[in-house]
C-alpha cells in the first residue's frame, strides 16, 4: 500500500499519535523550564521528579478527555445559526472539561506522591480551580481547533465522491461514473475501476488502485445500485467487484477468503455465500 493511502486509512491513529507527541513534548519543556527557573534562585524547593509529575499528570488527563471533545464536535457541532445555544453549550462543556481535567490530574498526583511516601496539597480548592480553569479554557479551545483542522485536512486529502449521473425515474438509480472532489480539484472516476467497497459509518469507502474515496451512502443501498455493474455484497462491511477477484479460498470457519488481483484479502461471510455464487456463476438457460 502506498504511503498516502496507508496514512489516510490509519488517519485517526496517526492523529492521536501526533497529538500525544505534541502534548508530552510541550509538557516536558514546561517541566524542565520549572526546574531551570527554580535553579536561578539556588537550591530547588522541590524534588527533581516533581515538575515532571505535575506536567505529565496534566498531559495524561488532557489526553483522556480528547474522546469526549471529539464526541461533542460530532454530535453537537457549533452552530452559528443557533449561536446563543452553542455558546452556552460549549461554555458548559468547558467547565465540565476543566472539572474532569483537574480531578484526574490531582488524583494522579496524589497517587504518585503516595507511592513516594509524600503528600500532595492542591491548595485552596475554589482559588486553584479558577487558576486552572483559565488554562483549561484555552486548552479546550486548542483541542477543538486542532481536531477540526485535522479532520478538514484529512477530508481534503481523501476527497469525497458524488453521483455524477443518476436516473431519477428508476427505482434503483444506476450510474457509470462518480465525481470526486479532492484538494480543490474535481476528478471523474469510472465505477468499473472500483475494486471493493467498505462501510465506514455514514460513508462507504470506494477503494480504487490503492486509493480511498468516501461516498456518503449506505453499503446496502450502494451495493444494490452497483449490482448491475458486477458488484456483490460479501460481508456486512464489504462488497466487491467480481472482475477484481483473483482467487477464493475456503477456511475452516465456513467462511471464505477472497483475494483480489491487487493482493487485498477480504472475508466472504457465510451469510452472503449463496448470493455471491449466484452472481459469480449465474445459471445458464
Amino acid at each position: 500500500m502506498a504511503r498516502s493511502p496507508h496514512f489516510l486509512h490509519y488517519s485517526n491513529q496517526y492523529g492521536a499519535l501526533l497529538l500525544m507527541a505534541y502534548i508530552f513534548i510541550n509538557n516536558t519543556i514546561n517541566a524542565t523550564s520549572d526546574i531551570m527557573e527554580a535553579k536561578r534562585d539556588g537550591a530547588l524547593p522541590f524534588q527533581l521528579w516533581e515538575p515532571f509529575v505535575w506536567e505529565y499528570s496534566s498531559a495524561l488527563s488532557t489526553l483522556m478527555l480528547v474522546p469526549g471533545v471529539i464526541f461533542l464536535l460530532k454530535y453537537q457541532p457549533f452552530s452559528f445559526q443557533a449561536i446563543a445555544r452553542s455558546l452556552g453549550l460549549y461554555f458548559f462543556a468547558s467547565v465540565v472539561f476543566s472539572v474532569l481535567h483537574v480531578s484526574i490530574m490531582v488524583a494522579l498526583r496524589k497517587l504518585v506522591y503516595w507511592s513516594q511516601a509524600a503528600s500532595y496539597d492542591f491548595g485552596l480548592l475554589w482559588y486553584e480551580f479558577l487558576y486552572e480553569y483559565r488554562k483549561d479554557v484555552w486548552g479546550f479551545v486548542f483541542l477543538i481547533v486542532v481536531i477540526k483542522s485535522y479532520h478538514y485536512l484529512i477530508g481534503q486529502l481523501k476527497g469525497e465522491a458524488h453521483l455524477l449521473q443518476q436516473t431519477e425515474e428508476s427505482v434503483q438509480p444506476q450510474f457509470e461514473r462518480l465525481l470526486v472532489r479532492k484538494l480543490g480539484k474535481e476528478f471523474i472516476i469510472k465505477v468499473s475501476d472500483i475494486e471493493w467497497l467498505e462501510s465506514a459509518g455514514n460513508y462507504v469507502n470506494l477503494h480504487i488502485d490503492g486509493r480511498v474515496y468516501p461516498l456518503r451512502a449506505t453499503l446496502t443501498k450502494l451495493s444494490e445500485q452497483l449490482e448491475p455493474y458486477g458488484f456483490c455484497r460479501i460481508h456486512r462491511s464489504h462488497a466487491v467487484r467480481l472482475d477484481a477477484i483473483s482467487s477464493i479460498t475456503p477456511i475452516q470457519s465456513g467462511d471464505s477468503e477472497i483475494t483480489l488481483i491487487s493482493g487485498k484479502k477480504l472475508n466472504l461471510s457465510r451469510r452472503y455465500k449463496e448470493q455471491f455464487k449466484g452472481l459469480l456463476l449465474p445459471n445458464k438457460p
